[in-house]
């Protein structure tokens, strides 16, 4: 047993019935979201800020030669419009990613060398919405056009180069710009090549998955002001303050210290603001005028010119005998970037390391390598599920394929080769299973599924046939030996307690469950915890809410907090009541005498608030405390998906009639904050399946640029979705959590993909899977998905 829960375990004989973890309590901030109370940032930021628009380039590959600003600046109302002339040549990178970046320093505010329809020309800024806008069409730009490349299967050494310049570094030099190369990685265990030529079957193909728009409901926004100390103070809807923080030091080309970065309530996140999309603007503009600016994008912006998931290619070489073994698995991934190279050195690696050790039990060799390169289209960036979601669709996909040509059971087969509990996986950084219920997980979703009856095809007449497909995914529960997670807990002189953090709730309960946390080891409410967050200025270190991480990194941070504040607490009564520490205990609410029989003597105890006035009166046992956290491991959540479709082979639509899930998060904190996260997850996945396109025309400008051309599947979209839960218990993570946040988006598209295979006799091997390309499959057996890139 770990010393942690050697400690956990101390508290348990002083306890209440009361327990928190495991609790379903209702969301810290529901009432104000349901109240529509002022809590997201435009609504907490002064009404008298400048406004601050963006002048964008319509071409993808081009040199700024003059921007004439003079008529603009006439405007009534206008500020000023500052071009690449204006701002610091200091290059830097917008990821919010752990110092030293591993994605290449590669922008700058305002470039003269664009590489992408709506790179930034001019910032725009006045006083009201009203002159910026009329200004906008007012400045003139001159551009000298260059060739864009805009197939990322095509930029690998090609003649036309996405940053030309000299001034491009890397922390970790894996790239070459002069080959338009970003990444390159290879990761071999075992002789494959060897291995696959032992093997009964081999079954290769490529996967391609297209970018995806997280589609958050609050678009990216920033407000920055000078404060009373002449520091920068922006205001963000951000998942990274400590990261925004020296991104904009970066930017700036200023002291970190000279910055502040704080975060009210996000509407929604999904990874796409882990990355500094816009606070760079208003940062820029408030350093230079001293006045207040906000920026806030138009849904547009958010579709065109943000921070999308990454386009990838995947190709699956995979060997198996007759019986089902598989034995090797090679994976190559190619990634496109697009202009910039923000989290594309560390989303490609999830491709392979967190889709390969799904068959640790069975495979002997693995390999996983990588390119990554740049393009003149929208540089991508982080959106749940981080790469896995592309590998696994990919490899589940390939395995699904190897059960219907070996006519074996996709349940059987995958029960015959799935990593278990305990065992080592090389493809997984060298890790261990320590907790893991994927077997059990198969076995419960395939009962609640019925999958011996669903499994069969079933014709119901009139066209439309009912067929079943399922996936596994495995994600991971933070960054090893890189993510910090950090708590401060304090008594307050009432006797309830105030949290700091410097994670970033953004819709996900963070704040709730932390709380619960806490409240299960100090024996509270968790309504006696008011927690903030997050603030640079007051919240103690923390990476960011990103990689999964919150629940288990910061989680632990936050229970050592309040183990050693419950052990303060303890010694101040011990002192009060003239004993002792080892001879009194805590319930949450007293400090008393523990007897020598071991019966509580409840006429000699103190109160939690007579605690709290004596903490403020010659006291020097301290009664606020931080606790930091990081972790050399990085447990694996699992995830099975199994689901049912009905498919009209007159029009090829797809109708999804049940959606089982069952998953293996450890220990969930808070059941029902897990299963709408799953909910929410399995609805991204099925749009990224069935719905959501990017496309660009030749010009390299993207054609689905608002909601009513992108489409998000709606409530009435996605069917019956039901989630349970199959425990597990990892001993590194805090009460034996692991993480839940990203691996709900990975099974729908092998899922959906299988079970349009069952319905159809066809594989689709390009997301989305829309009714045109179903209905061609079936026309013609030998029509390949085409591209559906203008050329």
């Amino acid at each position: 047993m770990s010393t942690n829960q050697t400690n956990v375990n101390s508290f348990n004989r002083a306890r209440r019935d009361y327990h928190a973890v495991g609790k379903c309590i209702p969301k810290k901030d529901s009432s104000q979201l349901l109240l529509g109370k002022p809590v997201f940032t435009d609504d907490i930021t002064p009404r008298d800020a400048l406004v601050i628009k963006l002048l964008r380039s319509p071409y993808a590959n081009a040199i700024v030669e003059d921007v004439k600003t003079d008529i603009a600046l006439k405007v009534p109302g206008m500020v000023a419009v500052y071009t690449w002339e204006d701002v610091p040549k200091k290059r830097f990178s917008i990821a919010g990613q752990t110092f030293p970046e591993p994605s290449p320093y590669d922008r700058l505010i305002l470039d003269r060398h664009v590489r992408s329809v709506g790179d930034a020309v001019a910032i725009v800024v006045g006083e009201s919405e009203k002159a910026v806008d009329k200004a906008l069409n007012m400045i003139k730009v001159k551009y000298t056009i260059l060739e864009p490349v805009l197939d990322f299967r095509k930029s690998l050494d090609n003649k036309v180069l996405v940053h030309p310049e000299d001034g491009w570094s890397s922390s970790i030099n894996t790239g070459d710009v002069k080959r338009n190369l970003i990444h390159h990685e290879e990761d071999e265990h075992g002789n494959v090549e060897k291995i696959l030529s032992e093997c009964d079957e081999i079954i290769e193909h490529t996967y391609r998955i297209k970018a995806a728009q997280q589609a958050y409901m609050e678009t990216c926004r920033a407000y920055c002001e000078i404060d009373r100390y002449g520091r920068l103070h922006c205001i963000s809807s951000t998942q990274i303050v400590f990261h925004l923080r020296r991104i904009l030091s970066n930017a700036l080309d200023i002291p970190k210290s000279m910055v502040r970065a704080e975060k009210p309530r996000i509407g929604g996140g999904f990874g796409a603001k882990q990355t500094a999309v816009c606070e760079v603007y208003p940062a820029f503009v408030t350093w230079k005028t001293k006045r207040p600016s906000k920026i806030i994008y138009s849904r547009k912006e958010c579709q065109t010119i943000a921070s999308p998931r990454h386009e990838m290619e995947v190709t699956v070489r995979l060997g198996a005998m007759r019986d089902g073994h598989i034995r090797a698995i090679d994976l190559y991934t190619l990634s496109n970037g697009g202009a910039y190279g923000e989290h594309s050195t560390t989303t490609v690696g999830l491709s392979g390391h967190k889709s390969l050790p799904l068959y640790t039990g069975g495979c002997e060799a693995t390999r996983f390598s990588c390119d990554v390169v740049y393009t003149n289209v929208q540089a991508a960036g982080a959106y749940r599920g981080y790469g896995a979601t592309q590998g696994i669709f990919a490899l589940e996909s390939t395995v699904n394929e190897l059960a219907e040509k070996l006519h074996i059971d996709p349940v059987e087969l995958r029960l015959k080769n799935i990593v278990r509990e305990g065992m080592f996986m090389p493809a997984y950084f060298g890790e261990t299973a320590n907790a893991c219920a994927l077997d059990r997980c198969i076995m419960h979703c395939a009962d609640n599924f019925h999958w011996a009856d669903k499994y069969p095809v079933r014709d119901m007449g009139n066209g439309k046939v009912r067929a079943a497909g399922m996936a596994l995914a495995m994600q991971g529960s933070c960054i090893s030996n890189v993510d910090v997670g950090s708590c401060t807990l304090k008594l307050s002189d009432c006797g309830t307690y105030n949290m700091m953090i410097g994670a970033a709730d953004m819709g996900t309960g963070c704040d709730t469950i932390l709380a619960q946390m806490a409240a299960e080891v100090l024996d509270c409410e968790p309504d006696d915890i008011t927690v903030f967050g997050a603030d640079t200025d007051a919240s103690p270190y923390d990476s960011g809410s990103y990689a999964s991480s919150t629940t288990y990194i910061t989680g632990m941070a936050t229970q050592n907090a309040a183990l050693e504040l419950r052990e303060n607490i303890k010694k101040i009564g011990a002192q009060m009541l003239g004993h002792a520490a080892s001879e009194v205990d805590f319930d949450g609410k007293e400090v008393y005498i523990i007897n020598p029989d071991g019966a509580d003597n409840g006429e000699v105890c103190v109160s939690l608030s007579d605690i709290a006035t004596k903490s403020q009166v010659n006291n020097t046992i301290p009664v606020d405390v931080t606790a930091t956290y990081s972790s050399p491991v990085s447990p694996p959540p699992y995830m099975v998906g199994m689901v049912e479709i009905e498919l009209d082979k007159e029009t090829g639509a797809v109708k999804i009639l049940d959606y089982q899930a069952v998953v293996d998060c450890g220990i969930p904190v808070n059941p029902n904050l897990a299963r709408v996260q799953t909910e929410g997850g399995i609805g991204q996945g099925i749009g990224m399946a069935l719905y959501e396109n990017v496309t660009y025309n030749a010009g390299g400008k993207i054609a689905e640029n608002d909601l009513m051309q992108y489409k998000i599947p709606t409530r009435q979209d996605v069917g019956n979705i039901n989630v349970e839960f199959e425990t597990s218990y990892e001993p590194s993570g805090p009460f034996g959590v692991k993480s839940i946040g990203e691996i709900v988006i990975n099974t729908p598209a092998p899922a959906l993909a299988h079970a349009i295979y069952r319905a159809t006799g066809v594989w689709h091997r390009t997301v989305p899977f829309t009714p045109e390309k179903i209905l061609m499959g079936m026309v013609d057996p030998n029509w390949h998905e085409k591209d559906l890139r203008v050329k």
